[in-house]
């Protein structure tokens, strides 16, 4: 597996090939990513794409039509997968084999691509004359304004979309033809019909009734938009002869028309970038290659560890956001497909620590710029960044202060610490006025969804109908997790504001941070359970309750020995938190614990009263490399253990070429939430604990550390990294280890920190 990490970038793309995924990203926002497809057996894209957070569907769907207007039956042979496209082969009933290409382009294009796999065939020898028909049906009431566009071979509309709040958002669609299709032998059509949005056959649509036969055969070429109302579907079509030596693709693209208002690109640039009819898509591949070019290689003699490595570039791609696009002005990540595909502040923390490692810090830096510039005026952060709205986007908790300097451990940068510094001062001033009324050092939850981990005992022991609050405030909870974050933040404000040269500002920081600490180390520890506890307020007791957040002080500067100690056997321990696939979000032998996400009988979306979570995985695993650099040796093999077994767990049936994330797993059989439909879900770090925990890069204050955890591993490979503009390698062979820093070697043996400071 060392090749890997000196593999091309289509190598790396070809090892992530596979026959059971769809997911297809324009890398800007627009995604086709069906969580359940239904018309997969049917060329195009019949099901849903989004746009940012908003569905539109259908998209298009392709046609094999006969002289006479019947379809010509096109039977799937094969289906695979890349993350740059789909290829199917499609076998028709005179012997043909036709290729269908999949894929997405930046701007928003969703494309499928046509060729006739037998060369040798001519015209001629295919019979009758065949045509190639690109179709979509629109919902009637929500498609305006259609013109033809003959420069373009296309049809373009405008169409209203809804997303869950049903917020409209108006999105300029064009569905056209390129490639080697002849002048002026495309047709294009457009009609209404009365009726329910019907199944993608070519039989259903009012084109087939009305297609002409004789000398002018082919789709009726004209756009008829009569009728008494606007209600049923618009259908729409472009239909070009069948020529089995050439390639043609049918496109829809998606383009929000206002570029004032939404910040899209406009109109004329969407021309100018396609050209002619004949003009065909540029490679698929090189958005991606570029991509995966951009993040360091990692490889190991765990073809797990590797494999999952690249298939998480490939999910930061599928979820990236260009920005500029409304309120989304940075280019970030989104959390995931459907409803998650927006900046989300609970995961936003995640994609910090992963694209810090990319080239340049754009996503990084971007994923909390996002929710700076739409502060709320009272300093909260808004939970969700909607394109064009504002409602409904709640609040979560966020480590956004370990975030921050994660990114500028590799990227330093003045201006981006100041600004990251003002935003974050105003928002650890609302937590203060807000969530320690008190000045107790301990920070309130005030409903069980905004710690990101809803449906668990911890909230029903201070109130047992906070199950069923909703969003509403009105828990009262002390939250461990919560009070870790806010302790981080002032800490790291306290860093930040003296490399700003504000040394009162760092000192009332660092006064802030003391209080929190104390109150953790001595008013959140349980000395019963051994165990750090969330506090019930109205006593300032602890709760008991043993969840996986208690783990969450691992990440702080706080434990002395004996604490650590306890909270790895905790860990260890096969009834609380040890289970075959840890970490269980709630202990194991908490009375409402179930690993088959179940919350009082009724399987839920979202539970965290026993599932595994990647995010809680990220936490731990991050909390144990932190105690490591500290020099705590005893959690190397525990950390080593869950990082293995967390990633192995994000394999279907352990089959290495059928990697996956999704938002939870059983803890006991390693199961995902296949029935939630979410895969690639960006909700947990695991790129950047490979980094660190296998290769064992750690950017430190001025230079770095390469120190990896005691993995049993015959080769370890990292190419490519840069720290603070500085180029590193590492190779491990054995137990010895080689980093190379701006060309210069440095050796060392694993199990001694081998430090190296920058001039």
């Amino acid at each position: 597996m060392a090749e890997q990490a000196s593999s091309s970038g289509v190598e790396r793309l070809q090892s992530l090939k596979r026959r059971d995924k769809w997911f297809l990203s324009c890398g800007d926002g627009i995604i086709w990513a069906p969580p359940f497809p239904l018309m997969l057996h049917r060329p195009g894209f019949w099901d849903e794409a989004l746009v940012y957070n908003h569905p539109f569907a259908p998209v298009f769907t392709v046609a094999l039509v006969n002289r006479d207007g019947t379809e010509a039956p096109l039977r799937e042979l094969n289906r695979s997968w890349q993350p740059h496209r789909i290829t199917t082969e499609w076998h028709s009933l005179n012997q043909l084999i036709l290729r269908e290409e999949r894929f997405a382009q930046p701007g928003g294009r969703l494309v499928s691509r046509w060729v006739t796999l037998d060369v040798g065939v001519r015209s001629d020898e295919v019979g009758e004359t065949r045509y190639l028909v690109a179709f979509s049906a629109q919902p009637g009431e929500t498609v305006n304004e259609i013109e033809r566009l003959d420069e373009e071979s296309g049809l373009r509309w405008r169409r209203m979309l809804f997303d869950r709040h049903e917020f409209p958002l108006q999105v300029m669609a064009t569905l056209s033809v390129h490639g080697e299709i002849g002048g002026g032998e495309h047709r294009l059509a457009a009609m209404r019909s009365e009726g329910p949005l019907p199944t993608p056959l070519w039989q259903h649509t009012p084109f087939w009734e009305h297609w002409q036969t004789g000398e002018s055969g082919g789709l009726r070429d004209g756009i008829e938009l009569g009728g008494i109302t606007e209600s049923g579907q618009v259908y729409l079509a472009v239909a070009v002869p069948f020529d089995p030596v050439a390639t043609v693709e049918f496109s829809l693209e998606l383009v929000p028309p206002d570029r004032a208002t939404a910040g899209w690109r406009g109109t004329e640039q969407t021309v100018a970038r396609h050209g002619s009819t004949a003009r065909l898509s540029p490679d698929p591949a090189t958005p991606w290659v570029d991509f995966f070019d951009s993040f360091p290689r990692f490889s190991c003699s765990d073809e797990y560890l590797s494999r999952y490595y690249d298939y998480r570039i490939y999910g930061l791609r599928l979820n990236r956001l260009e920005g500029d696009c409304g309120y989304v002005r940075h280019p970030a990540v989104a959390e995931g497909i459907g409803y998650f595909h927006v900046p989300i502040t609970y995961s936003a923390q995640c994609h910090m620590w992963e694209t810090r490692w990319a080239l340049t810090p754009d996503l990084a830096r971007g994923s909390l710029l996002n929710f700076l510039a739409c502060q709320r005026e009272n300093g909260s952060l808004h939970g969700r960044i909607y394109t064009n709205h504002q409602i409904g986007t709640d609040f979560y908790h966020a480590n956004w202060g370990d975030a921050v300097l994660a990114v500028d451990a590799v990227h330093d940068d003045l201006g981006f610490l100041e600004r990251a510094y003002e935003g974050l001062c105003r928002y650890a001033r609302w937590l203060d006025d807000t969530r320690d009324r008190e000045v107790c050092g301990m920070y309130d939850v005030a409903n069980h969804f905004e710690t990101g981990q809803e449906y668990m005992s911890r909230y029903q022991v201070v109130f047992p109908h906070a199950d069923r609050m909703g969003w509403r405030s009105g828990l009262s909870l002390k939250g461990i997790d919560v009070t870790v974050y806010a302790y981080q933040l002032k800490r790291a404000l306290q860093r930040i504001a003296r490399r700003l040269g504000r040394e009162t500002d760092s000192d009332y920081w660092s006064s802030g941070a003391d209080l929190i600490g104390s109150s953790i180390a001595q008013c959140m520890w349980d000395p019963v359970a051994a165990l750090f506890s969330d506090v019930n307020p109205a006593a300032m007791q602890p709760t008991r309750v043993k969840a996986a957040v208690c783990f969450y002080p691992l990440l702080t500067d706080l434990l002395d020995e004996r604490a650590l100690r306890h909270l790895l056997d905790h860990l260890l321990d096969p009834t609380e938190f040890g289970a075959p696939y840890p970490v269980p979000s709630s202990s194991m032998d908490d009375p409402l614990f179930s690993p088959y996400a179940e919350w009082k009988g009724k399987r839920h979306n979202c539970p965290w009263n026993g599932r595994t979570w990647p995010m809680i995985n990220s936490h731990i695993v991050e909390g144990l490399i932190r105690q490591w650099h500290r020099g705590r040796r005893e959690v190397g093999a525990v950390a080593v253990d869950i990082l293995t077994r967390f990633v192995h767990m994000m394999f279907h049936d352990g089959d290495v070429d059928r990697p996956n994330c999704y938002e939870h797993y059983n803890p006991i059989t390693g199961h995902p939430s296949l029935y939630r439909g979410i895969d690639d879900y960006q909700h947990s770090w695991v790129l950047d604990l490979l980094i660190r925990g296998v290769a064992g890069l750690e950017p430190t204050s001025d230079g770095i550390v390469v120190d990896p955890l005691p993995f049993a591993l015959d080769k370890v490979t990292l190419r490519g990294a840069v720290v603070r503009g500085r180029s590193i390698d590492i190779e491990r062979t054995g137990h010895t280890i080689v980093a190379t820093v701006d060309g210069t070697e440095h050796a060392s043996e694993m199990g001694t920190p081998l430090e190296i400071t920058y001039d």
